[in-house]
């Protein structure tokens, strides 16, 4: 039997993307099949007027009152999610980087095998990028997959991936803290991982694609060199040195 299953992008100012991430969705064939929720992480751009006008076609949403970070807007769609009793959340980009027809991808070895954490990858057995993915985006993909996998002693391919599936009882784990301030950005994610995998939680990757739009419409990302690469390294660190938990 298909579990409880929510579908989460979460996006800041990206009123023109979001909206084409909507659309897809709801011509997809996992429309109806999912419940769909948005994090409106304090939009000022017209987002949030944008996702209202879907609301008579099943987009939930929720809106931070300012801008908290990616890492906060996770855990709002995860702590909304554990409290109305979704057994699955899938996390993906509001972006218009994911394509909702591979939604099944991941859910496939929670619902089939077990799995508690489906990462998507877009370098498993292939490579599955498009668009205009900038060369300093291609770097930081690949690097930190190899620093995860020497520090974890676990090979993976794309950690950095913001698609992907997790089954909540994951956190019922008391040694899963997501409440910490220094996850609100970047950092929340590899956490998530780093813990699933150390902690000997059932994990795999997917392939998957992801799809760089063009730049016209608003960039390719919100991350800043450096100052976001170090947000994706730093729990890496923090975790193998025991400075954090």
């Amino acid at each position: 039997m298909m579990p409880k299953i929510l579908v989460c992008p979460v996006a800041f100012n990206e009123h023109v993307k979001l909206r084409l991430v909507i659309k897809r969705f709801l011509n997809s064939r996992m429309y109806g099949k999912v419940d769909y929720l948005i994090v409106d992480d304090g939009s000022t751009d017209g987002t949030t007027e944008m996702i209202a006008e879907y609301k008579d076609q099943g987009v939930k949403t929720i809106k931070h009152a300012q801008r908290s970070g990616v890492g906060a807007a996770i855990r709002t769609a995860i702590e909304y999610a554990r409290q109305s009793g979704y057994e699955v959340i899938v996390i993906m980009a509001g972006n218009d980087k994911d394509n909702p027809e591979e939604i099944p991808f991941l859910l496939d070895p929670i619902v089939e095998r077990g799995f508690d954490v489906v990462q998507g990858s877009r370098y498993f057995g292939k490579v599955g990028t498009g668009g205009q993915m900038p060369f300093y985006r291609k770097l930081a993909t690949r690097m930190h997959p190899w620093v995860f996998s020497l520090f974890t002693g676990r090979h993976l391919t794309d950690t950095t991936n913001g698609f992907r599936a997790i089954r909540l009882s994951l956190f019922d784990d008391q040694r899963i803290n997501l409440n910490q301030k220094w996850l609100d950005t970047y950092e929340l994610e590899p956490y998530i991982l780093w813990k699933t995998i150390t902690l000997g939680h059932k994990f795999t990757e997917v392939f998957v694609t992801k799809i760089y739009p063009p730049k016209q419409l608003g960039g390719y990302t919100k991350m800043i060199p450096l100052i976001s690469w170090w947000s994706i390294l730093k729990p890496l660190f923090y975790l193998r040195l025991g400075i954090k938990k």
